[in-house]
């Protein structure tokens, strides 16, 4: 039923595109992410999927074309990163409002300017308000994994959203790693048949796609997607344990490392996760209750879930991979804020932003931000709310 493979992130992302087998899949390749498409395509050129695989011009015209794919009834996918998710941004919001069940591996990378090829998460951070379910990975395992549970979640009748899948590039996608994969038939019988909710080309039943949509309905069907969004959370949990009792992997809206007795936590997303574990072991053996916890979903947010866990806290700090550029700390620092707000009892709450445009997180950088954790747990004092870790 497994089979154990080194595989890189994007290997692993092509291999579950592969044995979802979508009817059409459009693309157009880009750094660090164009291993993807191009393995996939190799799979239509050997006969191993049924897919129609559309080469386009730019990512634009990859997200037009999966857009009307999805439109037309067919289980439809394309992946991307940094640029041409940017060059997608005009798209994702129509795609989201048509309640079209595509699925994209995305590759987190660094918005330009200055031009950078290397990861953070300012690309997927800025496409959050777009209707856009987000699930980040941790690793290559997390990567194949969340893209089946993906098409579950994307194309369950109460969600139907659009749904990034997301891995930071380099580290992960070029990055080989021991994996578990499944049969092909496992697979295909866990997503099951695409259920074609819309079909333009249904001469029978017409509908319309896309129309303009005024003062009389526009805050309507806005509110629908909304309403999707917040059903998306039932359904993702439900998800994530399906495929635990099917796989024995359950996954959640977050992952909490050592968090049952700890004073103090460390809040991250995708990659760093790993190496912040690692220094969890460390303070921990030197008797030190610091815990983690690794949001998984990120979209929509699971803001009182996150809140219930870390409202025992005494002190929290975020570490995130983009700035906002408001002026105000990182947009995950936000939302943490946020879901505390109405907590009668609540952490001292800090910023760290790390990483950006690929530079290294070193164990040092981490050590100096627990460091500075443990120090606010024990006198409330917030010296410094913001940080830019790792900056010269």
């Amino acid at each position: 039923m497994v089979q154990v493979v080194a595989k890189t992130g994007n290997e692993a992302m092509a291999e579950a595109m592969r044995q979802i087998n979508p009817d059409v899949v459009a693309a157009y390749p880009i750094t660090p992410a164009t291993e993807i498409v191009m393995i996939f395509s190799q799979f239509v050129a050997d006969g191993l999927v049924n897919t129609q695989y559309v080469p386009v011009e730019s990512e634009h015209s990859a997200m037009s074309a999966t857009i009307a794919a999805s439109a037309a009834g067919a289980r439809a996918m394309t992946g991307t990163s940094s640029q041409g998710l940017a060059l997608m941004y005009e798209l994702l919001p129509i795609a989201s409002a048509l309640r079209l069940p595509i699925v994209m591996p995305e590759v987190n990378r660094a918005l330009s300017g200055p031009i950078n090829i290397h990861n953070d998460h300012s690309d997927t951070f800025a496409a959050r308000d777009f209707g856009w379910i987000q699930i980040f990975s941790e690793n290559s395992q997390e990567a194949y994994d969340n893209m089946l549970q993906a098409v579950r979640i994307a194309e369950h009748p109460k969600v139907k959203l659009p749904t990034m899948v997301t891995t930071d590039g380099f580290i992960i996608s070029h990055c080989l790693e021991k994996i578990e994969v499944f049969e092909d038939d496992v697979v295909k019988n866990y997503v099951g048949k695409f259920p074609a909710y819309t079909n333009l080309l249904d001469l029978k039943n017409p509908v319309t796609l896309g129309a303009l949509d005024l003062q009389n309905y526009y805050f309507e069907h806005r509110r629908q997607t909304a309403e999707a969004m917040k059903s998306a959370k039932e359904i993702i949990l439900e998800v994530g344990k399906d495929f635990g009792k099917k796989f024995g992997r359950e996954y959640g809206f977050f992952e909490e490392y050592k968090m049952d007795d700890a004073e103090m936590a460390i809040v991250c997303l995708g990659s760093i996760a790993g190496s912040a574990k690692s220094v969890v072991d460390e303070y921990r053996e030197k008797g030190v209750k610091v815990g983690l916890m690794k949001i998984r979903v990120y979209r929509p947010f699971p803001a009182e879930e996150i809140a219930s866990v870390l409202e025992r806290m005494k002190a929290v700090a975020v570490v995130e991979k983009a700035d906002g550029l408001a002026a105000k700390g990182g947009p995950l620092f936000d939302e943490i804020r946020s879901a505390l707000y109405d907590k009668k009892k609540k952490p001292s709450v800090i910023d760290f932003i790390v990483g950006l445009g690929g530079r290294e997180v070193t164990h040092k950088h981490l050590n100096e931000i627990f460091d500075e954790l443990k120090d606010l747990a024990a006198t409330g004092i917030v010296k410094e709310l913001i940080q830019y870790k790792g900056v010269r």
